[in-house]
């Protein structure tokens, strides 16, 4: 069949909607129409090569190449058809898509880390994990890969079983989107990662979608102070309404706040999850944490930023632990089922968080917006829900 898309033909971009060929679904493949698509930081990441490089780069050193792609990762949609010897999906069921492909066989799935599956860590290599040929292709029959072997950016997509999570058909399938990346992420470096107990004092940094997720699990969870912190007046504004108790505009500002709020103790937790993680946030953000306090780096860093300097004697001495987190520590075929138990009783917020809705068409101007914050989290809405 033929659909559209927005893909990517290098490093550098721009986003390009053009009509692409799919095939049907192979055994243990689903079709799946989109409804909705998030614009997520990490899409841009890819146009700008902080997470991938041009084709001959990746030729030169031997490596399979990655352009062109259909973008997207974070997606709801309604299920069309399914291939030989898919039987816990259905046409006409709502799901939504996993950027961690969960294959349930592995030592870590098999351990409850999903999150950390082998099947998953192969997001960013071409082909279809099923079989590694492809399904997708350009209209003049080029190999055309998917992003994170989701491809949200279309009108249509075909992915394996292990990349979706049916939803209950009652929840709005635009806003149930978020729930496949933006707030497991969040949600989940607060709730799994960061052991933030009722009364504790919590510090996000960088509050856009992954952020504002981070700030309602902080909520639910019973924090008495949640800082959030963001350059932008805007998204400052908005993380109050998601549960923020203060807000600055730096860490910098923020840790006279925190030494206020806390009589000097400092906070409990606090998640780094700006649009790219630098060492700078990492060194602001450790001494935002308290003796024996957790800092989760929840957001990407360049390829570039391989260390960063902390003052080691004191992290060692106060006991603090740094950790990172995939997908918020979350288990995709459990927690998403989970998140949208929340929203549906009303203690989850996801509409809210949409600020923007846009046409595939308007894909370059809405990552100008993300990158502008102009945005909390931006969606392409495809119309059909």
């Amino acid at each position: 069949m033929r659909s559209r898309g927005a893909i990517l033909h290098d490093v550098g971009g721009p986003w390009a909607v053009e009509e692409f060929e799919l095939d049907a679904p192979k055994a243990g493949e689903v079709l799946v129409e989109m409804a909705a698509a998030g614009m997520c930081h990490s899409d841009d990441h890819i146009l700008s090569g902080d997470m991938s490089a041009p084709n001959e780069t990746l030729r030169a050193l031997g490596l399979p190449t990655m352009f062109p792609m259909i973008g997207g990762h974070e997606g709801s949609g309604v299920v069309r058809e399914v291939g030989d010897g898919v039987t816990e999906f259905a046409p006409g069921d709502h799901v939504v898509t996993s950027f961690v492909a969960v294959c349930g066989q592995c030592r870590w799935c098999a351990s409850g880390q999903e999150y950390i599956c082998d099947m998953g860590a192969g997001v960013l290599t071409p082909g279809m994990p099923t079989d590694g040929t492809y399904r997708h292709h350009t209209a003049d029959g080029k190999p055309l890969g998917h992003l994170a072997k989701v491809g949200a950016f279309a009108n249509h997509t075909v992915v394996s079983t292990d990349s979706l999570v049916k939803i209950e058909p009652h929840l709005p399938l635009a806003p149930s989107a978020l729930l496949s990346c933006a707030i497991p992420t969040g949600f989940g470096s607060v709730a799994n990662r960061s052991n933030m107990r009722p009364g504790d004092t919590v510090v996000v940094v960088g509050v856009g979608g992954i952020g504002t997720g981070a700030i309602q699990a902080a909520r639910i969870g019973g924090a008495a102070y949640i800082v959030a912190v963001d350059p932008v007046d805007f998204k400052q504004k908005s993380a109050l309404q998601f549960g923020a108790t203060h807000t600055a505009a730096s860490a910098v500002e923020a840790l006279d706040m925190v030494r206020d709020l806390t009589y000097g103790v400092m906070a409990d937790a606090v998640v780094v999850s700006p649009s790219l993680i630098t060492a700078a946030d990492v060194r602001d953000a450790v001494r935002l944490t308290r003796k024996g306090g957790t800092c989760v780096l929840t957001g990407m860093t360049s390829q570039l930023t391989d260390s960063v300097k902390i003052d080691l004697q004191d992290f060692i001495l106060s006991n603090k632990s740094l950790a990172g987190t995939v997908f918020g520590s979350c288990n995709p075929k459990s927690d998403i089922f989970r998140l949208a138990r929340l929203y549906h009783t009303g203690q989850l917020l996801l509409d809210e968080m949409i600020t923007r809705r846009y046409r595939l068409d308007d894909i370059n101007e809405a990552y100008d917006d993300l990158r502008n914050g102009k945005i909390v989290r931006g969606i392409i809405d495809f119309g059909i829900a």
